[in-house]
């Protein structure tokens, strides 16, 4: 990888956007999280939607790019049913892009599902699907956006090494749950992630506990793995610990998650673990430098 001190395209570059990775042709996006998982079943889209609505809350400008190929949930987390990814001219004749659709919150998402109808497989193998992830992420008009979240499928595939690889990440969320097969499955990720050079922000132990509808008492389900225990042994920061939550599967149903999601004081921790957020990228930014390593142009 090139150093962007000497790039012949220095001056073209969005300062927002890595060197030597893919780059949207519209609008700026300062920061871009994968957001990942060892295994299905964890409610890793559940959390990327918390996340981008608790983003949201603080201010920023938050866009989600559902990344899970043949199983998008982004859609329904949201509550989008009928609506369909827009298109628009552009500057080159015969060439369009992606109009995003904007949740009640102003979050705007982009997902295969928004271009084919909800029960259609998506009968594509690994090289086509990375493509068209490609082309949703680099032809979609996103505007100004300070942070966009990828739902990234989950596992080791294909799909992931293109993130991975070609996309400009500023570091992953892993989310988890507390089973020790779990644990063992996200440590893949954990290593896949480190062979690959892309930093990890930390875990979110997803259905961590449940909380008592009479006196409000956290009651933890699965008591022999702790979420810092389990942090722990992956080697890192653990960021939140989410409930197994009744009402939200009922408000998931109802399209209203997202509404949901913003109320409920149980994933103030998730917005809390981002607040200072800017500072982190900034001073990992400058370690990087320190290195030789180009991270981010500056």
């Amino acid at each position: 990888m090139s150093s962007c001190s000497t790039c012949a395209s220095k001056s073209g570059c969005s300062k927002d956007i890595k060197c030597d990775f893919i780059k949207p042709k519209y609008g700026r996006i300062r920061h871009v999280v994968g957001v990942i998982s060892g295994k299905g079943g964890v409610g890793k889209s559940s959390v990327t939607g918390i996340l981008a609505v608790q983003l949201r809350k603080l201010g920023y400008r938050v866009g989600v790019l559902d990344g899970d190929m043949t199983g998008p949930s982004i859609p329904r987390f949201f509550g989008i049913n009928e609506e369909r990814t827009g298109y628009a001219p552009t500057d080159v004749k015969d060439v369009f892009k992606f109009i995003p659709v904007e949740t009640s919150l102003g979050i705007k998402t982009i997902s295969m599902n928004f271009m084919i109808e909800e029960e259609e497989p998506l009968l594509w193998r690994g090289p086509v699907l990375g493509n068209a992830l490609t082309q949703l992420f680099q032809d979609t008009d996103w505007g100004n956006l300070d942070y966009l979240l990828i739902d990234m499928p989950p596992g080791t595939g294909d799909i992931a090494l293109t993130i991975m690889q070609q996309f400009p990440v500023d570091y992953l969320v892993v989310v988890s749950t507390p089973q020790d097969m779990v644990s063992m499955i996200v440590k893949k990720v954990v290593n896949m992630a480190e062979k690959l050079e892309v930093p990890i922000k930390g875990v979110v132990q997803n259905m961590s506990y449940i909380r008592c509808g009479s006196c409000g008492e956290k009651m933890n389900v699965f008591s022999r793995n702790t979420a810092e225990s389990q942090a722990e042994k992956m080697g890192l920061p653990l960021l939140a610990e989410l409930p197994i939550d009744p009402d939200f599967a009922s408000y998931l149903e109802e399209g209203m998650a997202e509404r949901y999601a913003a109320t409920n004081k149980d994933y103030d921790i998730l917005m809390e673990a981002f607040r200072n957020d800017e500072n982190e990228i900034a001073k990992r930014v400058a370690e990087a430098k320190k290195k030789s390593i180009p991270f981010l142009d500056s």
